[in-house]
């Protein structure tokens, strides 16, 4: 049963754990308030992997107060050592009287354990209440949990006529100032981004977060199934891991490429290019949890037809780039009206000059 000042401890419970957004991966974002007679005794959040939960931090604030109190956390409580010692333990230790939680544990592992502690200790538990803002705070967390897989966006940008690069390949800039900042935020908040090689040859990108807020800087995959990269590429020099997703076992190049700093990430494949559900599966055994691709129309057209995509996120420039400028997606074999690729928006704003529209699959 919940109260008319539970949504509100809750919710601020949420909003602390936003703060957590940029840094916590491969953990989830978490937040934590407790409450003493009315007042918050103590309240806090999950920064970095390996430091302190969200619980910890609540409970060293409020001290003595934390005996009998009401605890408010938006993801139930861990039951067991992981980098840091159970946080249920923590609260049974403290003596609260009460834990409220937004949403279960998503891992099969742990899922209940926690709650089932504290029941155990005479605390009274409840579950659910906001469940669903606090799934959104975690996507890929819980993805990588219930299905295997992360939660996958994939971003593009592209003028009104739907061209996303002139004929000869030009593509810089076809969004303001703005929309590209919004862009750095999206990396921010991702544990990898995904590109191709032919990306990777024609732009030499960084795929990195250029933010001026503190951010863990997102890991790096380049499918790159017959290892064409070169050990110069500029993301190989920055802070973070570069993953060749590759089919090739040539031996030269994967030392030269090691040498570099590169790793290489074996998977299977057909005709020549790395199969994307294996690609996922990997991603996730290496605990990433939220995916951002970040490629040309033939990848990310390829992760769109393969039903992979979660989110798909389109930044629309006001201006025309003709007939003949390059397709948002390569998406062959779609011939018929019943075959289209169908979407929903779910958010929609303006970004500078631009729209940025979010669409899931329908």
């Amino acid at each position: 049963m919940f109260f008319i000042d539970d949504h509100r401890y809750m919710a601020l419970a949420l909003r602390l754990a936003e703060r957590g957004l940029y840094t916590t991966d491969p953990n989830p974002r978490v937040g934590c308030v407790v409450v003493r007679e009315g007042r918050v005794a103590g309240q806090g959040w999950h920064l970095r992997a390996g430091e302190p939960h969200a619980e910890v931090h609540a409970l060293q604030q409020a001290g003595e107060q934390a005996k009998g109190a009401s605890v408010y956390v938006t993801l139930e409580p861990c039951s067991h050592h992981g980098r840091t010692p159970p946080c249920a333990d923590a609260l049974v230790a403290a003596g609260v009287a009460r834990v409220v939680v937004a949403m279960e544990d998503p891992n099969p592992a742990v899922a209940g354990r926690g709650t089932e502690r504290l029941r155990a200790a005479g605390i009274e538990v409840d579950v659910g209440l906001l469940q669903t803002q606090a799934e959104v705070l975690n996507p890929g967390f819980i993805a990588r949990h219930r299905r295997g897989r992360p939660y996958v966006r994939c971003k593009l940008a592209m003028g009104l006529d739907g061209r996303t690069a002139m004929a000869s390949g030009a593509s810089k800039w076809i969004t303001s100032a703005a929309a590209r900042a919004d862009v750095q935020k999206l990396r921010a908040r991702s544990s990898v981004i995904v590109t191709g090689i032919n990306t990777v040859l024609a732009d030499d990108p960084r795929m990195n977060a250029r933010v001026d807020f503190e951010a863990r800087q997102p890991d790096r995959v380049v499918l790159d199934s017959q290892l064409r990269m070169g050990p110069q590429a500029t993301m190989l020099s920055l802070p973070g891991v570069t993953w060749l997703a590759t089919l090739s076992r040539d031996e030269r190049k994967r030392a030269a490429l090691a040498q570099a700093g590169a790793r290489c990430l074996d998977l299977e494949g057909a005709d020549g290019r790395v199969e994307l559900d294996g690609l996922l599966n990997a991603l996730a055994d290496l605990e990433y949890n939220e995916v951002l691709v970040e490629a040309g129309p033939t990848l990310s057209g390829a992760f769109v037809q393969a039903g992979l995509i979660d989110e798909l996120i389109v930044y629309l420039a006001p201006h025309l780039m003709g007939d003949a400028g390059r397709a948002l997606l390569h998406l062959p074999g779609i011939d018929t009206m019943r075959q289209r690729v169908k979407l929903q928006l779910t958010d929609l704003r303006q970004v500078g000059d631009d729209l940025r529209l979010t669409y899931r699959p329908a």
